[in-house]
């Protein structure tokens, strides 16, 4: 499946050029975390995707949420479609620029950072940093990820969650420092005083962790 995205390309382009995706939460679409690029690294490819399934008020998802059934919060079809979809696309658009030897790395928010939860751990020698915020490490997605600490040595976390989130629990958000901290992965794990958003602390570690 083809998904729709919006690009920033730097004024070279070359094998070594580092590339970052960016996953909307639901609802939402690809401008939303788009604004990033102001002040992410300018020689870096950014690539905004939208997911596929429309929601209501001109919205889109990777797939459905029931929020009256805990034990079906996530529609796992839907999921692993969206999933499998995002490794297509990232797969041809990096190929389409040639970038054989740079970075890629991966940012989401919310349903967004918890397909690259997925996406890293189940192939973490194809990314580099992954910012995962307001989310949460879904099990039901975790089930063949890699163990190797070799292969995963790469991959750096950056994990962020607000105290006072009403969407994804800071409990469940804080799941992600114990999987992480078990599989001997880098991380960084910050709390911060706001709901489910990103404040202005949080976007300026984001940063500071991405320029690294």
């Amino acid at each position: 499946m083809n998904l729709d995205y919006i690009v920033r390309e730097p004024e070279n382009i070359t094998k070594n050029t580092s590339i970052l995706f960016i996953l909307h939460g639901y609802g939402s679409n690809e401008q939303d975390l788009f604004s990033f690029r102001e002040t992410l690294p300018e020689d870096w490819i950014i690539v905004s995707f939208r997911a596929p399934r429309e929601t209501q008020f001109e919205g889109f998802s990777w797939y459905d949420i029931d929020f009256n059934n805990p034990d079906n919060f996530i529609d796992v079809p839907q999921a692993t479609e969206s999933l499998n979809s995002v490794l297509e696309n990232i797969l041809k658009i990096v190929n389409h620029y040639g970038i054989t030897e740079g970075k890629t790395h991966l940012c989401g928010f919310s349903q967004g950072g918890i397909l690259c939860y997925a996406l890293a751990l189940k192939y973490p020698e194809m990314f580099n940093y992954v910012a995962c915020l307001s989310s949460y490490p879904e099990e039901k997605l975790l089930t063949d990820i890699v163990k190797d600490k070799k292969k995963l040595e790469r991959l750096r976390f950056f994990v962020s969650h607000g105290s006072d989130d009403a969407v994804i629990p800071f409990e469940w958000g804080k799941k992600a420092a114990d999987l992480l901290y078990d599989l001997n992965c880098y991380f960084t794990f910050r709390e911060y005083m706001s709901g489910h958003g990103v404040n202005q602390k949080n976007y300026m570690d984001l940063m500071d962790f991405f320029s690294k």
